[in-house]
């Protein structure tokens, strides 16, 4: 009976691919967020912050980064892509464009992931209260608390979001694996940006990456429910025109 029974959710597993990995990202999202988050609390990542942060500093120069200038300068636009200003922006247009296409349950999926993980990302900076690195390591400034990084949790949100609507629309797999590498190359180089200007600690990236793509994946998973339910209802004769997420 167990045998069957494992075979039975091992069939489930392969007809339901992406809830299955969904749910696997917000199980080990969590968990790694808990893990470091505990870490943090005891002051266990302290020496390896430390360690990394001074890693991409010019010995002996605090606010001198390693790295050509161009490098800054290309840090400093990259880390723009994880503001609360760029991402209403990318949030509003896309919310736009999925309206005009009727896709309204994409359009919500979106607007529900973003004001979460915001609202996630001040709650936690509010529970942790983690002070930033010294000011003679920012190369620019930042506000609040550091703990996780707002930056690489809502380019996780967002970004990750906009990647499987995107893999949603594509028919072919190349297109859908490109519009997911995407979003995590994105989301991975603002987190990684926010580190080398000396605005966050790497554990603290490392929280908001694991937090975002798990909430990400939680509202995904959330609006594939729902839409799975109201296809078994008649009106739904057209899988297409749903609005399926997944």
């Amino acid at each position: 009976m167990i045998r069957i029974a494992f075979r039975g959710l091992l069939d489930t597993a392969r007809r339901e691919l992406g809830a299955t990995a969904a749910l696997l990202i917000v199980a080990f999202g969590a968990w790694g967020f808990l893990s470091i988050a505990e870490e943090v609390a005891e002051g266990e990542t302290r020496a390896l912050d430390m360690a990394v942060l001074r890693a991409l500093r010019v010995d002996g120069l605090p606010h001198e980064l390693v790295g050509p200038k161009w490098l800054h300068l290309a840090a400093t636009d990259i880390t723009a892509l994880g503001s609360v200003a760029v991402l209403t922006l990318v949030i509003a247009l896309a919310f736009a464009l999925l309206a005009s296409l009727r896709r309204w349950t994409e359009a919500l999926l979106l607007l529900a992931g973003a004001g979460g993980g915001l609202l996630i990302s001040q709650g936690l900076k509010l529970v942790f209260g983690r002070e930033r690195p010294e000011m003679a390591y920012r190369a620019v400034e930042a506000v609040n608390a550091s703990f996780p990084s707002g930056h690489a949790m809502l380019s996780a949100v967002v970004f990750l979001t906009l990647g499987v609507l995107a893999a949603r629309f594509a028919d072919k797999r190349r297109v859908k694996v490109l519009a997911m590498g995407a979003a995590v190359l994105v989301s991975l180089l603002v987190g990684v940006s926010r580190v080398y200007l000396g605005v966050h600690w790497a554990s603290d990236v490392l929280a908001g990456w694991c937090v975002g793509a798990a909430w990400a994946m939680a509202c995904w998973f959330a609006a594939f429910l729902v839409q799975r339910r109201f296809k078994t209802s008649p009106s739904s004769a057209h899988p297409r025109e749903s609005g399926d997420p997944s």
